[in-house]
């Protein structure tokens, strides 16, 4: 089938406006509150609240700034264990080696994307020592936190929530972002909800509160002048960015309405190929569908080839795989993904800890050797891509899109 590439650029995902967050970014500007106080960031930090159910949140610069203070908060140390979602986006590990920590990373399992709680369990008896979790919500679907949750209070542990994909999410109707002592979510310009920058640190306990915005604020004492006792970061919302979001979160549950409709149109697009979308329990999750990603089947894919940096393929009639279907929406001006790269195959973690599970993440489970046993989150990055999600593409292009990537399995 022959197809003409897109005119303007389809891409994976940008930010929708609607208008009204200019009227309170020139509100910030008209009252001269463009710095890092302001009536947009305390409406923000008040509406986030209400939304997502916890009682204090505090706007910081960005989801990362929010994670490494909620490492901060949870009492990591130089030299501590810190168990981690391994199919992750590098900020979340980045926020551990900001205190000096050591990350171990927990493999995926097949059912969410997510960890795999009976890998964390084993975890636990390698290394009895780690009081911290970190858990991500990979493309906004919630990972098992009742499983994760009793592991982690069974052996003492915290858990910080990254939940930078998933605002609007829910887990048995609990919204994410309320799973943690300490949680995160992210504005950052291709989130569901953004500012084009921004985070907020999310808690139920106000000591923690009133030290995040201590911490962001370069730790200043109440003291009539510029007085420091411990270590501090620039790390607090602009007023201006903070405006982009109060124009933003009115259009939170349209947003999320809109993305399922593209993962929907996808899946029934897709129904007869050798593929499936990335997956969720309906029964007690309902993600927020931030990115549509597909799973080619084992017995579909081409040969592929990946270095630390480069890539190749053999194409072969009625296969294909993530590289080939990459490369042809880019030929035709349509941008794709790759899955985030597991941390533990990145050439900065390599000799990092990292448990995974035999067989589907309700057998055996072990300490990862390479060659041994199954790493799920190999294999999913191996096999999976992310397709564009923007809520401004068309349902026609969508369908274009559909018929592009089914010419690839011809």
């Amino acid at each position: 089938m022959k197809f003409e590439a897109f005119k303007n650029k389809i891409w994976l995902a940008t930010p929708t406006q609607h208008g009204e967050e200019m009227k309170y970014v020139k509100e910030a500007f008209d009252t001269n509150w463009i710095t890092t106080e302001g009536t947009n960031i305390r409406e923000i930090e008040s509406r986030v609240c209400e939304m997502v159910g916890c009682k204090y949140a505090v706007g910081l610069s960005c989801g990362t700034a929010a994670l490494h203070l909620a490492v901060k908060l949870a009492g990591v140390k130089e030299g501590d264990t810190v168990f981690c979602t391994d199919m992750t986006f590098d900020a979340t590990v980045n926020a551990i080696l900001y205190e000096k920590a050591v990350p171990v990373f927990i493999d995926t399992e097949y059912d969410t994307w997510n960890m795999d709680p009976t890998a964390l369990e084993k975890a636990f008896e390698l290394y009895p020592d780690t009081k911290v979790v970190m858990v991500v919500n990979l493309y906004g679907t919630p990972a098992k936190f009742d499983e994760i949750c009793a592991i982690a209070e069974k052996h003492g542990a915290v858990i910080i929530e990254d939940a930078a994909e998933s605002f609007g999410a829910t887990y048995k109707g609990k919204q994410t972002g309320t799973f943690g002592t300490y949680n995160v979510i992210s504005f950052n310009g291709n989130k569901i909800i953004t500012g084009s920058a921004g985070g907020m640190l999310l808690t139920d306990d106000l000591a923690s509160a009133n030290k995040t915005r201590k911490w962001s604020t370069q730790s200043r004492e109440d003291a009539p002048w510029y007085q420091h006792e411990e270590v501090g970061y620039n790390y607090r919302m602009s007023n201006v960015v903070a405006g982009v979001v109060r124009g933003q979160l009115p259009y939170l549950e349209e947003h999320i309405a809109r993305k399922k409709a593209i993962y929907e149109r996808y899946k029934e697009g897709f129904k007869d190929l050798p593929v499936t979308m990335n997956p969720y329990d309906k029964d007690t999750m309902e993600p927020n569908f931030w990115l549509s990603c597909m799973l080619i089947n084992k017995e579909a894919m081409c040969k592929q080839v990946r270095s630390d940096n480069r890539s190749c393929y053999n194409t072969e009639p009625g296969k294909s795989c993530p590289d080939e279907i990459l490369e042809t929406l880019e030929k035709y001006n349509v941008q794709g993904r790759p899955i985030w790269k597991p941390m533990h195959m990145q050439p900065l973690y390599r000799m990092h800890g990292f448990v995974t599970c035999e067989g589907n993440g309700r057998g055996r489970t072990n300490a990862y050797i390479p060659g041994k046993g199954i790493d799920v989150g190999a294999d999913i990055f191996e096999r999976g891509l992310c397709l564009p999600s923007d809520i401004k593409m068309t349902p026609e292009e969508q369908d274009i899109i559909i018929e592009i990537v089914r010419s690839c399995f011809e």
